[in-house]
């Protein structure tokens, strides 16, 4: 086998290892190394948890748009259904003509409040509450549904009403609506007028008598009344009663006027003047005073005691305290009337310890003049003669009527 033949050498150039020292030069080179930046790893963890999307290669003259793009994409209603976002509309929507309806309420309430004030001439504005919903429509429609009206301390006759209050139903309404109502026509009204004791007492008798409750009918009065430059207690029972459908009065009776612990006066068709347990037994226990009492044959009759008795209790002391000793006896005298007496034998009351000018002032009071102290009544206006008071009851803080009313015109 022949051996390889070897190629000839070539001489050494001292400068080939200079130039392999020297840098490559960039425009000989075919394939330029690309240059390595350092690896910013704060930038790679920060965008880690956004989603991916691609790059924005638009020009930067886009950026204002971009930016606004997105912020409508992050809008809480951009995420919204377009059902729910006409919902929402519509909930506001609805808000905005319940608000109006509402303020058109308040502003008719106002204006029924001033009208009624001028027409019934009251101190105080009345409180008109108008109920159903919506209430534009019931305007357009001329036909409101409810509306209530509490009018507070009306004057009638002595007295002052304590509150009135009515409701009223099926309205109809006349007029241009909604700016000009002329008048109403009430289809049913039902109401109640409630004159209150506090007023009673303030009114009638200066805080001096208290009104008080004794039955469905029957109004109470007691306290003190000055009669003759003295004091004396009063009691009395006030019936009330209707008159024809549009007033309420009182008949005063059972009334009766104290001389504390000395008589008692019962004015009125059956007027009487006795004398109080304890006036009676000073009498019974004074010997003039007992004698003085039996000297008129009127006292001895209404006692019952026989003459014989009463001529032998004259004539012997003995015989006097046996017979006025006994209880009997002073209970007789308690109940014997001394009207008559005292106005045939006027010189009686100052012999048996009593007062003159009391018991005097006394009988000469007359029965209507105590009468109209406690009496009380009041009648429906003249602008509300279409209503009719249907029944009037006593209740614990007052009296109370009802009253209704059909087809009831209001206004012009």
């Amino acid at each position: 086998m022949r051996p390889p033949t070897r190629m000839p050498s070539r001489p050494h150039n001292p400068y080939d290892e200079l130039a392999a020292l020297a840098d490559p030069d960039p425009d000989l080179d075919p394939a330029p190394r690309p240059r390595i930046l350092p690896l910013d790893l704060s930038r790679m963890y920060a965008d880690e948890d956004e989603p991916w999307s691609p790059p924005d290669h638009r020009r930067s003259g886009n950026g204002r748009r971009a930016r606004r793009s997105r912020r409508r994409r992050r809008s809480p209603l951009a995420a919204l259904p377009r059902l729910a976002k006409l919902l929402f509309a519509l909930v506001v929507c609805v808000g905005f003509l319940v608000l109006a309806d509402r303020c058109a309420v308040m502003y008719a309430e106002k204006k029924a409040q001033r009208a009624l004030q001028d027409e019934l001439h009251l101190a105080a504005a009345p409180q008109v509450d108008i109920h159903g919903f919506p209430f534009l429509t019931q305007v357009l429609d001329k036909d409101l549904k409810r509306v209530d009206v509490t009018v507070p301390h009306v004057a009638a006759d002595r007295v002052s009403l304590t509150k009135v209050q009515a409701s009223a139903r099926d309205i109809k309404l006349t007029g241009d609506l909604p700016s000009d109502i002329r008048s109403a026509v009430i289809g049913d009204l039902d109401g109640r007028v409630t004159l209150s004791f506090d007023d009673m007492n303030r009114e009638l008798t200066a805080s001096r008598l208290k009104f008080s409750r004794v039955s469905d009918d029957t109004v109470g009065a007691d306290g003190k009344l000055s009669i003759a430059g003295q004091e004396l207690r009063v009691r009395a029972r006030a019936q009330v009663r209707l008159i024809g459908t549009s007033g309420l009065s009182t008949d005063v009776d059972g009334m009766r006027l104290d001389v504390p612990g000395i008589a008692t006066y019962r004015p009125g068709r059956d007027r009487g003047l006795t004398l109080h347990r304890a006036s009676a037994e000073l009498i019974s226990r004074d010997t003039a005073r007992v004698k003085a009492l039996l000297s008129v044959p009127a006292v001895v009759r209404r006692l019952g005691v026989p003459e014989k008795d009463v001529r032998a209790a004259l004539r012997s002391d003995e015989k006097l305290h046996e017979l006025v000793g006994t209880p009997q006896f002073v209970e007789r005298l308690t109940r014997v009337n001394l009207v008559d007496v005292v106005t045939d034998h006027p010189w009686l009351l100052s012999r048996i310890g009593i007062d003159p000018k009391l018991i005097t002032g006394l009988l000469a009071m007359r029965p209507p003049e105590l009468s109209d102290r406690l009496s009380f009544s009041f009648t429906l206006p003249s602008q509300a003669r279409e209503l009719q008071i249907r029944d009037v009851r006593v209740e614990e803080r007052g009296v109370v009527a009802t009253v209704s009313g059909v087809e009831v015109g209001v206004g012009r």
